[in-house]
């Protein structure tokens, strides 16, 4: 397993790129730890592939390099820096046994029968293959061939990262959840340094240790996913990460609050002061968990009109509309709602401001 470090890696698919907008991968530096899962986020379109062959070498970088531990190995091709790739679509050898496929890799490289059998058994048993292992892969279901191509990665103990490209696409949500759990008790088996590329979130969150949340082109964030749902570093992420996302709303600060369509809202006076002070675009955040709405009034409590009610078993999300502006609360199933106005509650301690899209924390200290 190697530790990957990129140095300000950026790549463009346009011959003279001028803009930040031309860049596929706009510039990054960032070290992937040996050992650690991690997860590159993100919708369509947004560079995740383009970054993860950039780490393989499928693709040359525009600028910029990529390290192997303390190697720098940005010319070299994908078997010289011994990388295993997954892809979004099952490669598996149809005519061969699923044993000879996931055998493959390690007879390329000359092991012993013994030592193959041991390791092909043992990855084998983990995702659920050995009942199969002597049959030919042409006939297997789609799941089944995804594990083989998953397997042959996994079955070598000598390469320095792992990287799947949206490798659950074509799997149903049951297999994926078991598939998902496979791979994260590989994970924990092997040591295995693993990047996974996906556009759903609860993939991203339930098998990484760290998220990289991509659009267009730009890693924006890279954190812990209790890091990323609590502290947001930009509006994206707070849109992107939760179920529903992040309410994102337009303001102005005024004497230590918030002022949405002329309505007061409470909010840290410390960020209040240092995002006065960065200045550029204001937006409010807060996500639907910890929005209060209520029937009766109380101190601090916003009047609002309840417009939709989505019942979704375990809880509800209710839109409500405030000034000009709907927003998502997400309430447990017991508690009702008598009509069509209530009041809303935003608590300050987890109420979120943001200047020019990126979060205003402590740490800003000045312009």
């Amino acid at each position: 397993m190697a530790r990957i470090e990129l140095k300000q890696l950026a790549h463009s698919y346009h011959t003279h790129p001028q803009q930040p907008e031309d860049y596929a991968v706009r510039e990054l530096d960032h070290v992937w730890e040996q050992g650690k899962a991690y997860a590159l986020l993100g919708p369509s379109g947004c560079g995740k592939t383009t970054l993860l062959n950039l780490i393989s070498g499928l693709l040359q970088p525009t600028q910029g390099q990529v390290w192997f531990d303390d190697q720098d190995v940005t010319g070299f091709d994908p078997q010289t820096r011994n990388i295993a790739q997954v892809f979004q679509f099952p490669v598996v050898y149809d005519t061969m046994t699923v044993y000879d496929n996931l055998a493959f890799p390690l007879r390329n490289r000359g092991l012993g029968a013994q030592v193959i059998r041991s390791r092909v058994q043992e990855v084998a048993e983990m995702l659920e293959l050995s009942h199969v292992l002597k049959r030919r892969a042409y006939n297997l279901t789609a799941d089944e061939k995804q594990k083989i191509s998953m397997g042959r990665g996994l079955v070598r103990s000598d390469v320095s990262a792992i990287l799947f490209d949206e490798p659950l696409t074509v799997i149903d949500p049951h297999h994926k959840w078991l598939l998902r759990r496979q791979l994260k008790q590989v994970h924990e088996r092997f040591n295995l340094t693993m990047i996974y590329v996906t556009h759903d979130q609860l993939e991203a969150m339930t098998f990484a240790d760290e998220v990289a949340v991509m659009i267009e082109g730009q890693v924006v964030q890279i954190g812990a996913p209790h890091e990323l749902f609590e502290n947001p570093a930009h509006t994206f992420v707070g849109y992107f990460i939760g179920s529903p996302g992040m309410n994102v709303l337009p303001c102005q600060l005024d004497h230590g609050e918030a002022i949405l369509d002329g309505i007061r809202i409470a909010v840290d006076p410390a960020l209040a002061a240092k995002a006065q002070q960065q200045g550029g675009q204001l937006e409010l955040g807060i996500r639907p968990e910890y929005l209060s709405l209520s029937d009766e009034t109380a101190p601090g409590y916003i009047p609002v009109r309840v417009s939709h009610i989505e019942d979704l078993g375990t809880y509800r999300i209710i839109t409500v509309r405030l000034g000009m502006h709907n927003l998502r609360v997400k309430l447990p199933e017991e508690q009702s709602l008598r009509g069509e106005d209530a009041f809303l509650y935003f608590p300050p301690e987890r109420t979120k401001l943001y200047a020019e899209s990126r979060l205003v924390n402590q740490a800003i200290t000045s312009k």
